[in-house]
């Protein structure tokens, strides 16, 4: 099979070394987010490239890594694992390897993450109901000599998941150009001792005349002289 990238016009060569993604590779990992079983034919169609160049480019993708693998995505609840937890983990500095290896042998870990912060370790899991959740924690974790402490927050909802972000999409919404915030009032400050009491009732007040999202402080000699005079 040739190595030619396709319509992109890159180098020829061998696949799936040192890949150097450009649009088109974009665009099929965005065509293949939506549908990750596509036929070749479908993808090329969508793409707008030739059936050729989508199987040669897919296959680059699949062999540089890129694609890592095709999975099922499923209904958690409808699975009966209606119950979330994050685990945030303080593992003592000399057991990783055993903290690893333990948990490795947990069934109901979605997904484990060295942090910075607080804790060393988040630990994300998916279970039946709320007492796998303490029994996994209390009896599980707390008797693995690595783990020091433990802090165990519920996800009420999953607001947003996607299967992978790409750089693509950052792009496509720059183009749409973010929405700019109303620009503030043209009125001219007050002079110093004429109507500040009420130029600076309605900012704090109502908030009129400011940009959106930004404070307004005032002095606390501009304050009383400004309560004195709406007395």
């Amino acid at each position: 099979m040739s190595g030619n990238s396709g319509s992109g016009g890159g180098p020829t060569g061998r696949i799936g070394i040192g890949l150097e993604l450009d649009a088109t590779h974009l665009k099929i990992l965005e065509v293949l987010r939506e549908n990750g079983r596509i036929s070749v034919s479908a993808l090329a169609e969508r793409v707008g490239i030739s059936r050729a160049s989508a199987y040669t480019r897919f296959e680059a993708l699949r062999a540089d890594g890129v694609i890592r693998r095709f999975t099922a995505e499923i209904d958690h609840q409808r699975a009966g694992l209606g119950i979330v937890a994050l685990i945030f983990v303080t593992v003592r500095q000399q057991m990783w390897r055993q903290f690893r290896a333990q948990l490795a042998q947990m069934p109901e870990v979605e997904y484990c993450a060295i942090t910075t912060g607080q804790h060393d370790a988040m630990i994300q899991v998916r279970v039946a109901d709320v007492a796998e959740v303490h029994a996994m924690v209390t009896e599980r974790l707390a008797n693995i000599p690595a783990v020091k402490a433990t802090e165990t927050v519920f996800i009420l909802d999953e607001v947003l998941r996607r299967p992978y972000v790409l750089p693509s999409d950052r792009e496509r919404d720059r183009g749409r150009g973010a929405p700019r915030r109303p620009a503030p009032a043209s009125s001219s400050e007050p002079e110093q001792g004429q109507g500040q009491g009420q130029g600076q009732g309605q900012a704090q007040g109502n908030g009129q005349g400011l940009p959106l999202g930004k404070m307004r402080f005032v002095g606390a000699a501009e304050g009383r002289a400004a309560l004195r005079d709406a007395t």
